[in-house]
Order: C-alpha cells, then structure tokens, then sequence
C-alpha cells in the first residue's frame, strides 16, 4: 500500500465534497474547485472523510494511488486557506506597479512588461521591498503563475540581479580577476 494514498483526507467544517463518477467538486469559503480523477483509482465519501483506493496492483494504480490523494487534499486546502507565493525583486532601478488586476514591470529590459495573471489568481505588489505575492486557491496554477513571473528575468550569478523565490539562495560565481 501507499504510504501516503491509504492515508484519509479530512474535511474541515465548511467543506463540502461532492462527487459524480469520477469526477469532484469541493467547495468551500474560499471558492470551489473541481478535478477529474483516473477510473483505476476508487475515491468515496464518507463521514467528513475522504479516503482513495486502488482497483488493482499494476505499477500505474501504485504510483496513482498516493498522487490521487496528495491532488484531492490540496484541493480541501485550497478552499479552506488558499496558496501564496512570494517572489522578490533585487536589482538597481528595477521597480513594478499595479494596472488593475495585471503588473506592469520596469526589470531592466527596453520595454516595460506586463503579467496577466489567469483565472483564479491575484497578484499584489509591495513597493517596499520589491515584494510580489501570488494567491489563489489552486496549487497549481499559483505555482505556475510564479514560475512564469520569475522566467521573466531569471537571478543571474554574478551581481544575483533578477527576480527570485523568497527566501531563494543564488549561488554566485567569482567575477573576472584583474591582472
């Protein structure tokens, strides 16, 4: 069995699951949230419990059993308490604002450059200390969204300019030597 897959996913007061088939919807305070999950994987409902089985012992359902219920506890907390990342802006003259809902950033290209963030997701600047924080309630899509933002302009080794995780180390590399 899988450690992690035989484990039951506990529903906290307010969350709702409902399942049609394969497919679930959790709803909770913070939004709802619905996932298609593999026919192999047997998932049921009961007493504010989640728990997944698997039909079978082939090295597919193994692997998919832990996944399955890893997807669906990420989902509960997504509703409760959502996801959020921080990424943090180091470099001179390197400077952000906020236009509506989308970031428009000055990372020292020719041109200033503007993030939309998808459906489900909010971005929010904090000019004192170069601060961009992504929110939303799925793990997903806030961790893809980050990734995009910090692809823009990547920490580079030897003055460790760019736009990072927080809390992210850069390893820096040795400048030339003069002679």
């Amino acid at each position: 069995m899988s450690r992690v897959g035989k484990l039951p996913v506990p529903l906290p007061a307010g969350v709702t699951v409902e399942q049609a088939g394969q497919e679930l919807t959790v709803k909770g305070p913070k939004g709802t949230m619905v996932k298609s999950f593999r026919p192999e994987m047997t998932i049921s409902v009961t007493d504010g419990v989640v728990t997944v089985a698997r039909t079978g012992e082939t090295i597919m359902q193994r692997s998919l059993h832990g996944l399955t219920r890893s997807l669906i506890r990420n989902m509960v907390v997504g509703v409760t308490e959502g996801y959020t990342k921080q990424l943090e802006m180091v470099g001179v003259g390197y400077r952000a604002e906020m236009k509506g809902k989308s970031l428009l950033m000055y990372i020292g290209y020719s041109h200033p450059v503007l993030v939309m963030p998808p459906e489900g997701v909010a971005l929010k600047f904090e000019p004192k200390g170069a601060l961009i924080t992504v929110t939303g309630i799925d793990k997903e899509l806030v961790g893809l969204t980050a990734d995009k933002i910090r692809a823009i302009r990547k920490p580079e080794p030897y003055k460790g300019k760019g736009i990072r995780y927080r809390g992210e180390h850069v390893r820096r590399k040795a400048g030339k030597t003069a002679a």
